[in-house]
């Protein structure tokens, strides 16, 4: 399961069985300052769709170091660890989100309000995907 952390909603995205496609599911709302951050809904998704890892997007600077989201990205995984004993990794994220800005403008031609409610489910597709493509990558080499 994919996942693009926000303050406010958590984009998430699912893998095909084989691990070869990522397709963004929903955006569960959360609220960050409240404490409130989705996990009867995760929970769910992880149940019905029998997950076996989270992969959360960390939202690294330009110049490679971890900033205040980022480490809001890192809890959020060690809540996940905490409650599920299922394994987080990260994948940097950084412009995805652009890019998938980039995308619905460009393919979909939708406007900034229609945008605004897909942009962290496609996000967390594509940060989904780049890391299935990556990890592909890698098991060609061995």
């Amino acid at each position: 399961m994919g996942l693009d952390v926000g303050s406010r909603t958590v984009g998430v995205a699912l893998s095909d069985e084989l691990g070869w496609t990522a397709q963004g599911l929903e955006i569960i709302p959360i609220n960050e300052e409240q404490g409130e951050f989705g996990i009867e809904r995760v929970k769910e998704i992880v149940d019905q769709y029998e997950v076996v890892g989270f992969l959360l997007g960390l939202p690294k600077n330009m110049n490679n170091t971890l900033g205040p989201r980022a480490q809001a990205s890192q809890a959020y995984g060690e809540l996940l660890t905490t409650t599920f004993g299922l394994p987080v990794d990260f994948e940097d994220e950084r412009l995805t989100t652009v890019e998938a800005e980039r995308m619905l403008v460009e393919q979909a031609d939708t406007s900034r309000k229609k945008r605004k409610k897909v942009i962290d489910k496609l996000a967390a597709g594509l940060i989904l995907q780049n890391y299935l493509n990556r990890k592909g990558k890698l098991l060609e080499l061995l």
